[in-house]
């Protein structure tokens, strides 16, 4: 994918949360040069934000109370603080020692109240656009299916707190040693994906949405299973290993697992026959799961979908125009962004991917770093593949609430013959076209028909089949080439080679056998190491070595992590910053590979 700001290929191509825009329609947002005092700050207060020098920051918080301020709030990823003073210590205060800068922190108003009724990217008209307001109206929401999230977590913000609505797998990102932080969503990206899918206000009635936030599926279950940390760090080696867990586990403890989303994807230097990220998705395909995998966002330049979308068993998601009104077919667009196919192998449908409204986390780290895109309160803007992708899986599991005896391939057909065609659209970036949700077998619920024809294409371009025939994935080739340019970091050592973040060797062949019986998970151990439980051998990564240069004395469950804590409100800690994890790719910045806040698709 190509940076949009740099004009650059950033090194990691996940397509976790791609795009970011606030500035549209019902709201007018505006900030204030920073010399108006916030309505509650008392006459004689000054908001400000402090940035300190590495290792003083407590210090100079400290002074800053004892000065008389209040409010402090961390921001680590500037390594500073905003805080209230009395305008007479801003003197005392550049003073301290380490103090970097002092600024003054700037408001920003909402001038309108939020009104999704006339958000035409609102949730709301996104919903009624596809046709899934009218499948709720039939009691078609999602009931009964569980949806598997990999990604960077799920925190319980509104809209995703309710008893029993997100259920929690594994966490195998590095935040997994802090008990205050595990599962939960420091980066803000995958509480963002939870509600295109799955969201729903407490109290919210899908059969009459009014201003209530609801997913596509809002009464579908999430399960997180949380690989990507705070700071945006995660390798390959813990996506395979997230989605073998989903496999493995997907009818445990009265789970029904038949959706998992992959908001996410790696420019994979080999083909989808031996790469073992496609490997794994498509076995979890093969075993019955439904897998949607965003196309990628490098648009028409580079041919080729990400790794694992390019595997043809699996339904692949580009991004499209909002489509509140079908209607407007003819004026619907592709975003510049969405990955074109090569021909052969291309997105199998669009789905709306641009300004989407999303759950925004409290002092996340996109929160932090691209506070333009949030409006309302608590939503979020994102635009990307991700999102398109994640509105597509919301769709499966109301396709599966109504048939769940359709099989993954059947689902895929229902969805690309359903699909309507962009007549201004290029074949090779919408596939069969725009994801309908009201077509296929919800069609059939609602006529009261059988739904689900359940016929695909094949590679010889038969469309008379149950199910479809590909040349399989073997599984057999690198690890290494299934990260592409990705790569995570720590001490400025790259991981690289086939072996995973433990350092231990990744044969792909065995794990392909392993992973074809459902036991490459073994209790908590994968690949050798345990992975999931209260410690990572031990707690430290000793011994642990990335070509040839050792972690010794690293821990993730000591001072690390330290005073790391969601409290409903804003993280506080001390490494969300990404310092820790300062990787070549995954250390927050790449995450947003393109525009996070302003910008255009139209």
């Amino acid at each position: 994918m190509i940076n949009i700001l740099t004009g650059r290929r950033p090194s990691f191509t996940i397509l976790f949360s791609i795009f970011l825009a606030a500035f549209f329609g019902c709201l007018t947002i505006s900030a204030s040069a920073g010399n108006l005092p916030r309505p509650e700050t008392p006459a004689g207060a000054a908001p400000v934000i402090v940035r300190g020098e590495v290792g003083t920051l407590i210090g100079i918080e400290r002074g800053t109370v004892r000065m008389g301020g209040t409010a402090l709030r961390p921001l680590q990823v500037i390594g500073g603080f905003s805080v209230t003073v009395p305008a007479a210590r801003l003197a005392a205060l550049r003073s301290l020692p380490g103090v970097l800068s002092v600024t003054p922190d700037g408001s920003v108003q909402l001038h309108s109240a939020y009104d999704p009724a006339s958000d035409s990217y609102s949730m709301l008209n996104t919903s009624a656009g596809l046709g899934a307001a009218a499948a709720w109206s039939q009691g078609i929401t999602g009931a009964g299916v569980d949806v598997a999230v990999l990604d960077s977590g799920v925190t319980p913000v509104a809209g995703l707190s309710a008893p029993g609505k997100v259920i929690n797998g594994p966490d195998l990102s590095f935040d997994s040693q802090s008990p205050a932080v595990a599962h939960l969503d420091g980066f803000g990206h995958g509480t963002f994906m939870a509600g295109l899918i799955a969201g729903k206000d407490p109290g919210a009635d899908p059969s009459n949405p009014g201003a209530d936030y609801l997913g596509i599926a809002p009464d579908a279950r999430i399960v997180n299973v949380k690989v990507g940390a705070a700071s945006g760090a995660v390798d390959v080696s813990q996506i395979i290993a997230g989605i073998d867990w989903v496999v493995q586990h997907r009818h445990d403890n009265g789970l029904n697992i038949r959706v998992l989303n992959l908001s996410l994807g790696t420019n994979s230097s080999q083909g989808y026959r031996s790469d073992p990220l496609a490997f794994a998705a498509e076995f979890a395909w093969h075993s019955g799961i439904v897998v949607v995998a965003a196309a990628g966002n490098d648009g028409s330049g580079s041919g080729t979908l990400n790794d694992p979308a390019y595997d043809p068993y699996l339904l692949a998601v580009g991004a499209s125009g909002n489509s509140a009104a079908l209607s407007s077919i003819a004026t619907a667009f592709i975003p510049s962004f969405s990955s074109f196919g090569d021909g052969t192998r291309n997105p199998d449908l669009v789905a709306p991917g641009i300004h989407m409204q999303g759950l925004r986390v409290p002092g996340s780290f996109i929160d932090q770093n691209y506070p333009a895109a949030a409006f309302g309160g608590r939503f979020f803007r994102g635009s990307g593949t991700s999102e398109a992708a994640a509105i597509t899986s919301g769709a499966v599991a109301l396709l599966l609430q109504q048939n769940p005896r359709l099989t993954p391939d059947q689902v895929k057909s229902d969805l690309k013959q359903s699909a309507v065609p962009l007549p201004n659209a290029n074949a090779q970036a919408q596939g069969a076209g725009l994801l309908e949700v009201l077509g296929g077998a919800i069609a059939g619920a609602v006529k009261g028909i059988p739904g689900g024809t359940g016929l695909v294409s094949s590679e010889d371009g038969a469309s008379s089949s149950p199910w479809q025939l590909f040349m399989p994935s073997l599984g057999n080739g690198s690890l290494d080439k299934a990260r592409g340019d990705d790569r995570v970091s720590m001490g400025g050592v790259a991981l690289n080679g086939e072996r995973d973040i433990f350092g231990a060797a990744f044969q792909s062949g065995a794990m392909a056998w392993a992973e074809a019986g459902q036991r490459s998970w073994s209790g908590g151990v994968w690949n050798g190491t345990t992975w999931s439980g209260t410690t990572w051998s031990g707690t430290t990564w000793s011994g642990t070595t990335w070509s040839g240069t050792t972690w010794s004395g690293t821990t993730w469950s000591g001072t690390t992590w330290s005073g790391a804590a969601w409290n409903g409100t804003t993280w506080s800690g001390t490494t969300w910053s990404g310092t820790t994890w300062s990787g070549t790719t995954w250390s927050g910045t790449t995450w947003s590979d393109g525009i996070w806040a302003g910008g255009s698709w139209e």
